[in-house]
C-alpha cells in the first residue's frame, strides 16, 4: 500500500472542501429556481437537466443569467418569514388584538351598549 503524506492529506482536505462548496452551490441554485414564481414548469425542468447533465456549464450559466435576481428573490423570501414571524409572536403575545379589544370595550361602555359591570368583566376576560 502506498504511504499516504501530510501534503496528500491537504490536497485531500481541498478537494472535499470544493466538493461541499459544490453540493451548497447546487442546492441554493435549485433552491432558487424552484422558489421562484415567475418561470413555468417546463422552463424550471430544462434548467435542472441542464445543470443536472452539465454541472459546471450549467451553474456558471444560471449564475450569469438569473445570479442578480437570485439575490432579490432571496432577501423577498426571508423578509416574508420575517414578517411571517412577526405576526405570530405579536398573535402569541397578544400584542394590538388585545389593546383593540380593550378600546372596542371601551367605547361599547361610552356609548352604553355595556354596563361598567359588564366591561369589567369583559376586561378581566380579555386580560387573562
Amino acid at each position: 500500500m502506498e504511504d499516504f503524506s501530510f501534503w496528500d492529506l491537504f490536497v485531500s482536505i481541498f478537494w472535499f472542501t470544493l466538493l461541499l462548496a459544490w453540493i451548497t452551490l447546487l442546492i441554493h441554485i435549485l433552491g432558487d429556481l424552484f422558489r421562484d414564481n415567475e418561470l413555468s414548469g417546463g422552463v424550471k425542468a430544462l434548467w435542472t437537466l441542464f445543470i443536472v447533465l452539465l454541472p459546471w456549464l450549467g451553474t456558471l450559466c444560471y449564475l450569469i443569467v438569473r445570479g442578480g435576481s437570485m439575490n432579490e428573490r432571496y432577501r423577498q423570501a426571508s423578509q416574508e418569514r420575517d414578517a411571517d414571524m412577526r405576526a405570530y409572536v405579536q398573535d402569541a403575545a397578544g400584542g394590538s388584538n388585545v389593546s383593540s379589544q380593550l378600546k372596542e370595550l371601551a367605547e361599547m361602555r361610552d356609548r352604553g351598549t355595556i354596563s361598567p359591570t359588564e366591561y369589567e368583566q369583559a376586561k378581566t376576560k380579555v386580560l387573562t
